[in-house]
């Protein structure tokens, strides 16, 4: 599971095809936390800001009370904060340029980077929600996260008896098939 990650430094968005965004965001990202998102709309990619942990369509205030910063794929579907984003294809992908896990030797947390070896950014699947609250449009998203158990990096990560956890890379070559319509 990620909480913390590195979004896409500005000047790398043309790595991804793309101008840079518009506004301003942290270089470190942890959950309620302002960042970028990658949507379509009318077939094009847009940025578009959004906090880190999703509130659902019927919130009635910005609060984040519980982890939803990952959604599950096992469960989305029917989890209540998620399963509107999931069932209406509310899909987009969060760029970044790293991301951070903990590692737990002797008992202790000590927290790695995950980047990829040629320096270039990722993109990360996430679901994002739109909630209107004191009348203000509100994004938030989630990212989607699998079992790593078996994994022959991840299962490293996170406490020795949790569940082991990943985020979503997604590859390239397949970005425009996670967004719809682009």
């Amino acid at each position: 599971m990620c909480a913390n990650f590195k979004p896409l430094k500005r000047e790398h968005s043309y790595q991804l095809d793309l101008l840079e965004p518009t506004f301003d965001y942290k270089s470190d990202v942890y959950p309620s936390d302002d960042c970028p998102i990658i949507l379509s709309h009318q077939n094009e990619w847009e940025w578009r800001k959004v906090k880190f942990g999703m509130l659902p369509p019927y919130a009635k205030e910005v609060s984040f009370k519980y982890a939803t910063y990952n959604a599950r794929t096992e469960t989305v579907d029917h989890k209540r904060s998620f399963k509107h984003a999931w069932s209406n294809d509310q899909f987009g992908l969060v760029p970044v340029e790293a991301i951070y896990e903990p590692k737990y030797i002797n008992g202790k947390a000590h927290w790695y980077g995950i980047f990829r070896q040629d320096g270039k950014p990722f993109t990360l699947a996430a679901i994002y929600e739109e909630t209107i609250i004191d009348e203000q449009k509100v994004r938030t998203m989630s990212l989607l996260t699998i079992n790593a158990d078996r994994h022959s990096f991840m299962k490293q990560f996170h406490k020795p008896d949790d569940e082991k956890r990943s985020i979503i890379v997604i590859p390239d070559h397949l970005r425009k098939e996670v967004v719809p319509h682009v």
